[in-house]
């Protein structure tokens, strides 16, 4: 745990890996993580984008998909070699997927968002584990959703997906918690100003922002910050926890 007042959490010395950082949350992330002087993989689908934001931040560009074991163990050897093993993990790739109705959402719509949303994060978190046991420190902070607590009407397989991902977060905690000085904690964004949020139809995006009490769409440096504090050594006495990130719409 940090000795010494330091109201900015400082990451010196850490290594931090986040997932779908080339744009929006996870962009804003990477940001923040570099800037309290973490050094940062970028790992996104698209090079040019994950190259955009580690020029920008004196990261290190990944490309790679969540859900391939291939390109995990690809990206971590990568980052291991470049910074050194990975000390924080932040599973925040994710897609929303198809919107509409059960009756409009097919086995394989559902699949697609849970294979990326959760098992993607299943796989990178197996994977970065074992360096963090054995040096008996890590935090890894699942970007989940309001959905995952609450549940979104026409949004069945985005919602099923971020509550898989908070009970995830909660029994991996457990599990890995008589290891070191390891966390694990996810945070639930509601609607957040981002592409993925720009994508949806005006009446999807009405719908969400009226839920809120704040009256407004978060923004991704609001989520960063939240994220940042929990991906540092201060947060040592938390874990297996959600925390709410969503104007107040949260009803627990």
């Amino acid at each position: 745990m940090t000795t010494t007042a330091d109201p900015f959490f400082s990451l010196k010395d850490k290594v931090a890996l986040v997932t779908g950082a080339g744009q929006g949350i996870g962009a804003a992330i990477a940001r923040r993580l570099a800037a309290a002087g973490a050094r940062v993989g970028v790992l996104d689908l698209r090079g040019d984008a994950a190259g955009a934001v580690a020029s920008e931040i004196g990261g290190v560009p990944l490309v790679g998909d969540v859900t391939r074991e291939f390109d995990i163990a690809s990206a971590l050897a990568h980052l291991a070699a470049e910074a050194g093993p990975v000390d924080v993990l932040v599973n925040n790739a994710g897609i929303i997927g198809k919107v509409g109705p059960i009756a409009e959402i097919s086995r394989s719509d559902l699949e697609q968002v849970l294979t990326i949303n959760l098992v993607g994060p299943f796989l990178l978190s197996r994977a970065a584990l074992p360096a963090m046991i054995a040096r008996k420190y890590g935090r890894i902070v699942n970007v989940a959703s309001i959905a995952g607590k609450e549940g979104n009407p026409n949004l069945i397989p985005y919602s099923v997906s971020k509550a898989g991902l908070i009970a995830l977060t909660k029994a991996l905690a457990k599990e890995v918690a008589g290891h070191g000085d390891i966390t694990i904690n996810s945070i639930s964004p509601a609607v957040i100003h981002t592409p993925m949020m720009d994508a949806l139809s005006p009446a999807t995006r009405d719908y969400m922002v009226s839920r809120v009490p704040l009256g407004r769409p978060g923004t991704s440096e609001e989520v960063a910050a939240l994220v940042h504090y929990l991906a540092s050594s201060d947060a040592s006495f938390t874990t297996g926890q959600c925390y709410d990130i969503s104007g107040g719409r949260a009803t627990y």
